[in-house]
């Protein structure tokens, strides 16, 4: 394995985002912790579900949003029958016209935007004047909200509104670090015959075709890319150059032997090159994500970064997490949810 390393990885991420405008729409994954990784074949399902303000005299307690969506929380635990619940952050309160609903998935960046959720049941906008956006018939805006939730009706009953987060959990943070040893001399690219973008994405093609394929990302080495001049502003090229495959390092999981695996994959890549196992193919997570696309009260769901799938759902007490641990076994199936016990 040949590469190039000192000090910290930087990650790079494959996706890009389109610009907001009346027709592009992207959706994005209430999936705050899916970043700086480069898959190969991955599938996501989603479904588009500075004041406090007291109704009923209750004060709400919330965290930090990302990406405009609501965010999860991964610790459910077992609730009473009607609990009070929570967003774990900000989420998007959108009213087209046919009432206030609590957007905890996916939120279309069209202008406006689009998305859906529980119906809300006594919010008001008053006192919200500068917390919220109007175009075109839609009011939206960024909220945390506690109150009750009913599935069965799809509504969330509000007894407290705020647009400030009153807790602020940062967002859960996933290694894309390379998992091989550095190599004697360090992470290096030795041969230059077959490191070129093309070639890089031959040999993430050529992994998924591997019977045993796991997964696939990409880690850079940030000390071996050229700093710019003092006083040039290169951020964009210094940025462009860290995707730059003299700079990367290819991460592939098999379930299988990493030996194998990695000769094949140099008949095509000359460059830095780790590959580990793992214990489930992502065809067998595939699978189980196909499985769950249909679960109640889903959000999205999809393959997750630690060989495992990920399920977003509006509210889960535990019941669905030990349900699924039953099923699949501990730790493969791991249950985000977007409310939790306020």
């Amino acid at each position: 394995m040949d590469g190039a390393r000192d000090g910290e990885d930087h990650k790079t991420d494959a996706r890009g985002v389109a610009q907001n405008d009346p027709v592009t729409i992207v959706i994005r994954a209430a999936d705050p912790a899916d970043t700086g990784r480069m898959r190969t074949k991955r599938e996501v399902y989603e479904r588009p579900a500075r004041r406090v303000s007291r109704v009923g005299g209750v004060a709400i307690v919330s965290a930090l949003l990302l990406s405009g969506c609501a965010t999860v929380s991964e610790e459910p635990a077992a609730q009473p029958s009607d609990p009070l619940l929570r967003t774990v952050g900000l989420a998007t309160v959108l009213d087209d016209g046919d009432g206030a609903e609590l957007c905890l998935g996916g939120v279309a960046e069209s202008y406006p935007p689009q998305c859906g959720g529980p119906r809300l049941i006594g919010w008001a906008w008053e006192g919200f004047e500068e917390s919220f956006e109007e175009a075109n018939g839609v009011r939206w805006g960024l909220f945390a909200v506690e109150g009750h939730y009913d599935a069965d009706a799809n509504t969330f009953d509000v007894t407290t509104i705020s647009d400030i987060p009153l807790e602020s959990r940062p967002a859960p943070q996933t290694d894309f670090s390379t998992p091989c040893a550095e190599p004697d001399g360090g992470w290096r690219v030795n041969d230059t015959s077959a490191v070129t973008m093309e070639d890089r994405e031959e040999a993430f093609a050529v992994a998924a075709t591997l019977d045993d394929y796991a997964g696939a990302w990409v880690d850079t080495v940030p000390h071996e890319i050229p700093s710019p001049p003092p006083g040039d502003d290169s951020s964009l090229a210094y940025e462009e150059a860290m995707n730059d495959p003299l700079f990367t390092i290819i991460n592939v999981q098999v379930t299988g032997d990493p030996e194998v695996a990695e000769a094949r994959l140099r008949e095509v890549w000359s460059g830095m090159l780790c590959v580990t196992t793992a214990e489930r193919t992502e065809a067998e997570l595939l699978d189980i994500v196909h499985e769950l696309i249909d679960t109640d009260g889903s959000l999205g769901v999809g393959t997750g970064a630690n060989n495992n799938v990920e399920l977003s759902v509006i509210y889960d007490d535990g019941t669905l997490q030990r349900e699924l641990d039953e099923k699949y076994g501990e730790g493969v199936v791991i249950v985000s949810s977007a409310l939790v016990a306020a």
